[in-house]
């Protein structure tokens, strides 16, 4: 009888914690009948292009989980307070075209009167665990209140260092519209987003947002999912042309021939946004690996390249900085610009002679 009752203690507790809101929506009625037409869409889960093992070969996911456990990298976290800039968002014109990174890959985008704000995580966490993947000290410097009414909240994929639901709920009422890959909008359902605000695209599918801005869905190398299961919403990154510019959103992807697909496709780029940290070499599949990063410029044809997926939470066995260094030391000689503007730091999508410090060198105060 003991042993009943720990039992069904054990499964209303495990019931409990798995439907807890952070874990997201159901997928279910005309949602799931839309996502199964999509040509990505096999055997329950959605596909990458190319094959994509979850870990490189000669590597077993065991051995990824042991070296994470035991992982001792030197520097994985600054020492130190991040250095940043705090711009008033709520102060700047509409007619100014810029840019201000918030971290990691969190930044908001306003380009020909339209605001933007792509993969938010403001909490201060990047893990449904409460303090297991935290913030860099001094880099989490925005909060909802900081914002003004948004036009389009953009994500890119729903693993909860890009689709937070402590961010997402603060900033809910600020939120007009919603663009995602398909799937998507069930967390965002859930989370008290209606459903016509919600726009979810398929790869190479397209939405105007007004009679100047088209964004399009492309294809990304990666995956989704934030409970057990993988592969069961998509992921994706995405192309915004405007009247005046043409901007490539990377999300999250590992190198593939989908980067000079997009190329042909879509560019070439004024602004490609792009992954350069968080990667190793047991997962390249999944995310870029320094040496792949000058391919990925190459075949998207870019004018401006601007580096995210660092600077804030530590989910590699890299030195926080080293993505920075290694892309600075790429970008010597080539046929680019580079820019790194520090978090909050104000970016112009229109003065190619703005300059950027190396501020992932320098202290705080």
């Amino acid at each position: 009888m003991v042993k009943y009752i720990v039992l069904v203690t054990l499964l209303v507790i495990v019931f409990i914690i798995i439907n807890l809101p952070v874990f997201g929506g159901s997928i279910k009625g005309k949602r799931l009948e839309r996502m199964k037409k999509s040509p990505h869409y096999r055997d329950g889960v959605f596909q990458n292009l190319s094959p994509t093992p979850s870990v490189t070969e000669g590597f077993t996911m065991r051995q990824v989980l042991w070296d994470f456990l035991t992982d001792k990298t030197p520097h994985k976290v600054p020492d130190h307070i991040i250095p940043s800039i705090k711009t008033n968002l709520k102060s700047q014109s509409k007619k100014d075209d810029f840019l201000v990174w918030m971290g990691h890959s969190s930044y908001y985008l306003q380009t020909d009167g339209v605001r933007f704000l792509v993969d938010p995580v403001f909490s201060g966490n990047a893990s449904p665990i409460p303090g297991t993947t935290k913030a860099f000290a001094g880099s989490d410097i925005y909060s909802a209140d900081d914002f003004p009414m948004i036009d389009y909240l953009i994500i890119s994929h729903d693993h909860y260092d890009h689709l937070d639901y402590k961010t997402i709920k603060s900033l809910r009422t600020k939120i007009e519209k919603v663009i995602c890959g398909l799937g998507v909008g069930a967390h965002l359902e859930r989370w008290g987003f209606a459903g016509n605000q919600i726009v979810e695209l398929d790869w190479y599918e397209s939405a105007n947002l007004n009679p100047d801005i088209k964004i399009t869905s492309t294809p990304a190398r990666h995956f989704s999912g934030r409970l057990f299961r993988r592969n069961t919403t998509l992921w994706s990154s995405f192309v915004l042309r405007t009247a005046t510019k043409n901007i490539f959103i990377g999300g999250d992807s590992g190198y593939d021939s989908h980067f000079k697909t997009i190329g042909e496709r879509f560019g070439p780029f004024d602004v490609a946004i792009l992954e350069n940290g968080q990667y190793n070499e047991k997962w390249r599949y999944i995310h870029t690996l320094p040496e792949e990063f000058g391919k990925v410029v190459n075949d998207l044809g870019a004018k401006n390249i601007f580096p995210v997926h660092s600077g804030k939470f530590s989910l590699a066995q890299h030195p926080w900085d080293e993505p920075l260094k290694k892309v600075k030391e790429y970008s010597v000689g080539k046929n680019f610009r580079l820019c790194t503007p520090m978090i909050g730091e104000k970016m112009s999508l229109d003065d190619a002679r703005q300059q950027f410090s190396e501020w992932w060198t320098k202290k705080k105060g």
